[in-house]
């Protein structure tokens, strides 16, 4: 081969591996492509460029919003300390245990709040703290002691919606931007508001101006979301029409509590459990009991249950995920009422 003639014409990539179209050095040397070859292809002029370090680009023009998703998942999951080593096989894409996170992901979730991958300007990915990789060009790299379990979108490793989330609103101002993310999450069912609270609350971000108000809409939003599926669980499933939103009473006593739907001939009463953590780190793995919140559900309900009064608790994930068993769950409640003593005469209220 002479010192002119074009090494495009003989580099040994098969049709369809070029139509990736983006591929990492290790990945262009395992297909036969040596260094120096690459370097050629990518002189001024030439039919490749040089994406981001080690990245590379086999077509001259402008990279497309996925490539440079893939390009970034390349550039982070090179293997550290190992930059000659090719990937596993075939079969292994390259992105070691980096993930896209923040508001690519959400791009890739479908949210209609946030631009499209296209008109990106950063692209964050998630790494092991260990990693010793610097930002470049497009690339944010994000950093974690622990990573969370990737979600595949299609073929891409993305961080679950409430990491994504989180890393999305560390980098935004202005509280409209973060209510409007905060409430697609919900609206979209896309995520709970409990979860994304406990996840803004491990990263330290409720004490945040922007995030504050934020914060009160998203678990506005999210009951008012919950209350929607608990009606439509209702009708849907045939269940018989019960009291809504009322406020139960001890003649001349105290109150009892609200109670979401109640069927006073049944003595059977539904709440919606929409407890999320407000301040201070999330309680991942304490007991039920150390939640003050979770305290107050289970005083009143142990309360309503002493005067005959049935309580159902019901999720707002559990009313998404699977109503119909949960409608299950409240006509079998009902049935049990002809076999149980009488309740406790109770005035109801509205609330």
């Amino acid at each position: 081969m002479t010192q002119n003639t074009p090494l495009s014409r003989r580099l040994p990539l098969p049709v369809q591996e070029v139509t990736q179209r983006v591929l990492s050095a290790a990945q262009l040397r395992a297909r036969g492509v040596s260094a120096a070859q690459t370097s050629a292809q990518c002189l001024p002029g030439g039919p490749w460029q040089q994406m981001l370090p080690g990245v590379y680009l086999l077509h001259p023009g402008p990279p497309t919003g996925q490539e440079r998703l893939h390009g970034a998942l390349l550039y982070a999951g090179r293997p550290p300390g190992s930059a000659r080593r090719a990937p596993a096989g075939p079969e292994d894409p390259g992105y070691g245990e980096a993930m896209v996170t923040g508001v690519a992901a959400l791009a890739l979730y479908g949210f209609a709040t946030v631009p499209d991958l296209g008109a990106l300007h950063r692209i964050d990915v998630l790494v092991p703290r260990t990693r010793r990789l610097r930002s470049t060009r497009f690339v944010e790299v994000l950093r974690a002691a622990a990573l969370p379990t990737a979600v595949r979108v299609g073929q891409v490793p993305v961080a679950p919606v409430e990491r994504a989330l989180a890393d999305a609103v560390a980098g935004l101002d202005e509280a409209a931007d973060v209510q409007r993310l905060l409430t697609e999450a919900v609206r979209g069912g896309h995520s709970e508001p409990a979860a994304v609270v406990r996840e803004l609350s491990a990263a330290k971000l409720l004490g945040r101006p922007a995030v504050v108000g934020a914060v009160d809409a998203l678990l506005a939003e999210g009951r008012a979301v919950a209350e929607g599926r608990l009606y439509a669980m209702v009708r849907e499933h045939g269940l018989p029409e019960p009291l809504w939103n009322v406020e139960l009473r001890l003649p001349g006593g105290p109150r009892l509590g609200g109670i979401d739907a109640y069927w006073p001939d049944h003595a059977v009463a539904v709440e919606l459990d929409t407890r999320a953590p407000r301040h201070g780190a999330p309680n991942r793995g304490g007991r039920a009991g150390e939640d003050p919140q979770w305290s107050a559900y289970a005083a009143k309900r142990e309360h309503l249950e002493r005067l005959g009064v049935t309580v159902v608790h019901l999720t707002p994930r559990k009313l998404r995920e699977a109503a119909e068993q949960q409608a299950t769950v409240v006509r079998t409640a009902l049935m049990a009422a002809a076999d149980r003593e009488p309740a406790a005469y109770v005035m109801v209220l509205p609330r």
